[in-house]
């Protein structure tokens, strides 16, 4: 099969899955939005994955997001690494959400730039709810004060929350660190009394028990573009 017959077929197949760990919430699918996380392809694949309708896309590095974005301006860019200050003024006018604000200082940064341009940027903070030594992100004790600190910045918009569970190869482990999530997200709401709608939690290989916790963004790479990388 060529890659966009490909492409389509694995598509398809995870919003069906998408779907189904829905209907046993019962969740509508549509608040569930895919994000195809591209950093293994290249511009043309990504090209295929707008090209059928799936525009919302990713990257972790800066240098990637320009060339694709270049490519494929049609896309929504999400960026889910880390994004160091020279790169700020380049970045931003082409990202929709910045799912990976993992301090005060990332923070201050995109506020001072959202402040300038005269349009707030829309941030996740990013949580260490696995508890990783090596991941990065605020501990699920900070979130408060990571909450207050972004809601005092008129130059971004805290839109949400956003994690990673630890690697298994059995994805109910993931869910704890899900529904933990779910659970600072909620109390967070409680306590401001202000909307943070989004969840940005789930990838390959555990995205519909993040569904079933309440994910409304999912990342996936593998599952869509294993074997694609030309």
């Amino acid at each position: 099969m060529d890659t966009r017959t490909i492409l389509s077929e694995r598509l398809s197949s995870v919003r069906g899955r998408i779907a189904e760990a829905c209907r046993r919430m019962g969740r509508d699918p549509a608040s569930v939005t895919l994000i195809a996380v591209t950093k293994t392809v290249s511009p043309e694949v990504a090209a295929i994955v707008a090209e059928l309708g799936t525009l919302d896309l990713a990257e972790s590095r800066p240098q990637e997001l320009w060339k694709k974005a270049a490519a494929v301006p049609t896309a929504r860019w999400h960026l889910i690494g880390h994004l160091q200050r020279n790169k700020l003024d380049r970045t931003l006018p082409l990202v929709t959400l910045m799912h990976s604000v993992d301090s005060e200082r990332v923070l201050e940064s995109l506020a001072d730039f959202g402040s300038k341009r005269g349009t707030p940027v829309p941030v996740l903070l990013e949580v260490n709810c696995s508890r990783e030594a090596a991941k990065g992100g605020f501990s699920p004790d900070a979130v408060a004060a990571a909450s207050d600190k972004a809601l005092s910045l008129a130059g971004v918009a805290l839109r949400g929350f956003m994690t990673m569970a630890a690697y298994s190869d059995n994805p109910e482990d993931a869910r704890p660190t899900f529904a933990e999530l779910r659970r600072l997200r909620d109390e967070q709401q409680l306590r401001t009394g202000l909307a943070l709608p989004e969840l940005s939690m789930g990838m390959s290989g555990d995205f519909e028990i993040a569904v079933e916790e309440g994910a409304t963004l999912v990342r996936i790479g593998t599952t869509l573009f294993e074997g694609l990388g030309g």
